[in-house]
């Protein structure tokens, strides 16, 4: 019985051993096997769509901010000796004027004639330059009307002019000319000055320094003496408006710049002027002081001078 039993255990472990031998040969066989490594299947990188570029939308250009052009200094008040440019106000306009003080006690006035004697046609004519410089003067303005060259009506009277004039050889021009009697005059003398209405107020005294005759009389007294009337039409029109003026010692010359002549008595007016005669303009018109301020216009047959006494 004992070795029965014992040749039916020995059939078991041969099992049992054959059983774990192959167990262990299946490990070493799946063990020595290479390992399937799964590959990655790359996802597609997405192409980056790009934002739209915003479209820069230009700022308006600002638009320069014009500077306004300064006021001018009005100043109404009249310079003292030599020359100015000031502006003027009258009845609410302003206007630009060139004027030119002196003292009658320091200063003679004298008139200049390119003739020497009454002359009636193709008088000789000089540019304002040539009178200052032959007199040496220091300052001067165009005198009294005359006919230029150029107008068609001055034909046969070229050069002529036909108000009184005393010169500074103390010649009387147009002595006998009575037509023109009625037309106002100014008279200057040592310290003094002296404007008349009309020429036929004043006789033809040589103890002065100088007369002038022309028209009209813008100031007279203090007061306006003059406004535009129908039968004088140029005088309506703007322009350079000559003039000689006084006030007490204190003779002027000068230029109101665009300016109709009642106008022009309104600024004089504005001034202070006691007296103020109008003289030749337009292209005639030259201003004298170290130069000209005004001008040179067309050559002229007298002027008016200022020279140290």
């Amino acid at each position: 019985m004992k070795n029965l039993a014992q040749r039916g255990f020995v059939p078991i472990l041969v099992v049992i051993a054959i059983t774990v031998i192959a167990g262990a040969a299946t490990l070493v066989i799946k063990s020595q096997k290479a390992p399937s490594i799964p590959v990655a299947t790359p996802s597609a990188t997405p192409t980056a769509t790009p934002s739209a570029t915003p479209t820069a939308t230009p700022s308006a250009t600002p638009k320069p901010t014009s500077t306004p052009a300064p006021q001018p200094v009005v100043n109404n008040t009249p310079s003292g000796p030599g020359y100015s440019r000031q502006t003027v106000s009258a009845d609410g306009q302003n206007y630009t004027v060139d004027i030119i003080a002196a003292d009658l006690n320091s200063t003679k006035v004298i008139v200049d004639t390119a003739s020497d004697s009454d002359c009636s046609n193709n008088c000789p004519t000089l540019p304002l330059a040539d009178y200052v410089t032959r007199n040496g003067a220091y300052a001067g303005i165009n005198g009294s009307f005359f006919c230029p060259a150029e107008y068609p009506s001055c034909t046969g009277k070229t050069g002529s002019f036909d108000t009184l004039l005393m010169n500074k050889s103390k010649h009387y021009f147009n002595s006998d000319n009575n037509v023109y009697s009625n037309v106002p005059a100014a008279i200057f003398s040592p310290g003094s000055a002296r404007f008349v209405g009309q020429s036929l107020q004043w006789g033809r005294d040589t103890g002065v320094d100088a007369v002038i005759a022309n028209y009209p009389l813008l100031v007279s007294g203090g007061n306006i003496n003059f406004t535009e009337v129908a039968n004088e039409p140029k005088f309506g029109q703007k322009g350079p408006r000559n003039f000689i003026a006084a006030k007490g010692n204190i003779v002027y010359i000068g230029v109101v710049r665009n300016a109709t002549m009642g106008e022009s008595a309104k600024v004089l007016h504005a001034l202070g002027m006691g007296e103020a005669l109008n003289l030749d303009e337009g292209g005639s018109t030259a201003l004298w002081f170290g130069g000209y301020k005004s001008g040179p216009g067309r050559n002229i047959p007298n002027a008016v001078l200022f020279v140290r006494r």
